[in-house]
């Protein structure tokens, strides 16, 4: 009996077709591609340009293990081990949230209200990945950074990351500004605003929950750096907050009965108020 001819290897295109087939996104699949290949730096481009090419059986399947988890809801970043942030190629894992460009806005308003200063004071809460901080510190070279988050964890990514792409910052653990001492001339921050029965909760299962659930109306931290934050900044610093697609005019209220001026929001890059700030007076009472 003659023997079969085996089966040849599939080719990128063939590949791809078969993450379709999971339900993955095209651009999820072709990172994950990539990365399966050792090929991260290359691009998307090049698979266009080799999209017959075979692929190799071990690559293949390391590329469907990782449809799979992807298909189960895991991050892109956590199984790359990367994720690019306002041009900065940060390491990410299950320690902190897979950073969204959406945070990119905070960065550019954070960059806005800094820009006049020739040292500024700057504190980002909840650093993560230290994705804010480090943008921050990329782009403002005479800024002093300090990251803050009360997990370890985290801040060990963050510390990795600073170490890694030669932008040096300073670090502290605690709870949001308790750890803090001095003034500073803005206070970012990307806290957990997810409420606790949030029903999208189910689809980020795969994230540190501390760092997104935040009590039953998702403002519970945000409250908290709202009523800490003027003690901690200086005469016409700014505090500048990303929060939920339906809270802009909540936070808009906390910061004007908390005595902030120039209150205003920011749209992210979908056109939804995702990010809310105010100005402290020069001459404010600290309450």
């Amino acid at each position: 009996m003659p023997e079969e001819t085996p089966a040849p290897p599939a080719t990128l295109a063939q590949a791809l077709a078969q993450a379709r087939a999971l339900g993955l996104e095209r651009i999820d699949a072709q990172w994950l591609l990539l990365h399966a290949l050792g090929r991260t730096d290359a691009g998307r481009a090049w698979l266009l340009a080799h999209d017959t090419d075979a692929l190799d059986p071990a690559a293949h399947a390391r590329f469907l293990a990782l449809c799979q988890r992807r298909a189960r809801g895991e991050p892109v970043a956590y199984l790359t081990g990367h994720k690019t942030f306002y041009g900065l190629l940060l390491e990410v894992d299950a320690r902190v949230l897979d950073p969204r460009p959406d945070t990119e806005t905070l960065v550019d308003w954070a960059r806005e209200v800094i820009a006049p200063l020739p040292a500024p004071r700057i504190v980002d809460l909840g650093t993560g990945s230290g994705a804010i901080a480090l943008a921050l510190r990329q782009h403002c070279p005479g800024a002093r950074v300090l990251a803050v988050d009360a997990s370890a964890d985290a801040l060990a990514v963050a510390r990795a990351n600073s170490g890694r792409l030669g932008l040096p910052v300073q670090f502290a653990q605690g709870d949001w500004l308790r750890a803090t001492r001095g003034r500073f001339d803005a206070i970012v921050s990307n806290p957990p605003y997810v409420r606790a029965q949030d029903p999208h909760l189910a689809a980020l299962q795969h994230e540190p929950l501390q760092a997104l659930v935040s009590g039953a109306d998702g403002l519970h931290d945000i409250r908290a750096i709202v009523a800490q934050a003027p003690e901690h900044l200086a005469a016409g610093g700014w505090l500048l907050l990303e929060h939920g697609y339906d809270q802009a005019a909540a936070v808009r209220a906390l910061l004007t009965a908390r005595g902030f001026s120039l209150v205003q929001s920011r749209n992210d890059l979908a056109g939804i108020a995702r990010c809310t700030g105010g100005q402290w007076p020069a001459g404010q009472t600290v309450k």
